[in-house]
C-alpha cells in the first residue's frame, strides 16, 4: 500500500485488518454487516466555509472531539470527514449527524447537506469516492486541506491537479479517530433537553443543550469519573445530570 492508501485504511475503511481483501463490488467504507468507521458532512450549493467551519471548530471544542478531515468535493462543496476507531452500526452514525446538523446547521436547507451514512438505503445512498479523485461532473480534483487553507477555496472548492499522494498522506497523518467514550459523550451533549413546564403553561418544545464546558474539579481521568461527578453535581443542569447518569448505566 501507498502512504495515503495507509492513511485511508487507518481512519475511514469499516475493516481494516482486510483491507486488501474487500468486495469490490462494496464501498471498503461500508462493512458486510452494516458498520461503519467512518461519517462524511457535506455542505454544498455553495461551498461556504463559514458555515461548515463553525461545524469543524465546534466537535473540537463543544463536543471535545478530535479533528475531523478537512476536504473539497471537487465541484461545488466542503465536506468533514469524521473517523472512529471501532466500527459502529451505520443507523447510530446516521442519526449522530443528524444531530449534529441539527446543533450547527439547522438553519440551512436540506438540499444544500449531504449526509453519509444517510436515512436512504446503502443501494440509494452509495458511499462517497474519497479525495483525491476526478469529480465526474466537472472534470476537477477533490482533495483533503489544510484548516488554515480552507477559506481560500470558498469560490473554487477543486483544485485542477492532482495534490499528490504524499502530501495527502501527510494531512491525513495528523488525524486520529473517535475513542466510544468519545462518540457516547458527544451523542448525550447532542440530545435534546426538555426544559421544566411552568405550572399552568402548555408544556415547553424540547431545546438542544448549549455546551457546557468541564466544571473545575471534575475528574478526567476516566469517563466513568467525570461522568459520576456531572451526576452528583447538584449545581449542574438537571439535563446534564440525566444525561450522565444514562451514559454512565450504559458502560456498565
Amino acid at each position: 500500500m501507498n502512504p495515503l492508501h495507509t492513511e485511508l485504511v487507518r481512519l475511514y475503511f469499516a475493516d481494516p485488518q482486510h483491507a486488501l481483501l474487500h468486495d469490490a463490488t462494496r464501498s471498503p467504507l461500508l462493512g458486510a454487516d452494516g458498520h461503519v468507521r467512518c461519517a462524511v458532512l457535506e455542505l454544498a450549493r455553495p461551498a461556504d466555509w463559514s458555515l461548515l467551519g463553525a461545524v469543524w471548530r465546534g466537535v473540537q471544542t463543544d463536543l471535545d472531539l478530535p479533528a475531523p478531515a478537512i476536504a473539497i468535493n471537487g465541484a461545488d462543496g466542503y465536506q468533514l470527514w469524521f473517523a472512529w476507531q471501532q466500527p459502529l452500526p451505520a443507523a447510530e452514525v446516521t442519526d449522530w449527524l443528524q444531530a449534529l446538523c441539527r446543533r450547527y446547521l439547522g438553519a440551512v436547507p436540506p438540499a444544500r447537506l449531504h449526509c453519509w451514512p444517510g436515512k436512504a438505503t446503502a443501494d440509494d445512498d452509495p458511499a462517497p469516492p474519497l479525495p483525491p479523485t476526478l469529480h465526474p461532473r466537472s472534470g476537477q480534483w477533490s482533495a483533503f486541506i489544510a484548516p488554515d487553507l480552507a477559506a481560500v477555496f470558498a469560490d473554487e472548492p477543486w483544485l485542477d491537479r492532482d495534490p499528490g499522494l504524499e502530501a495527502q498522506a501527510h494531512l491525513l497523518g495528523r488525524l486520529e479517530g473517535m475513542k466510544p467514550q468519545d462518540f457516547a459523550k458527544s451523542w448525550q451533549l447532542l440530545q435534546p433537553v426538555p426544559l421544566a413546564p411552568t405550572p399552568g403553561a402548555s408544556p415547553a418544545a424540547p431545546h438542544f443543550a448549549a455546551p457546557q464546558p468541564s466544571r473545575e474539579g471534575y475528574p478526567t481521568d476516566t469517563p466513568a469519573a467525570f461522568l459520576q461527578a456531572v451526576m452528583q453535581d447538584a449545581s449542574a443542569p438537571l439535563g446534564l445530570r440525566v444525561q450522565a447518569a444514562a451514559a454512565l448505566l450504559a458502560t456498565r
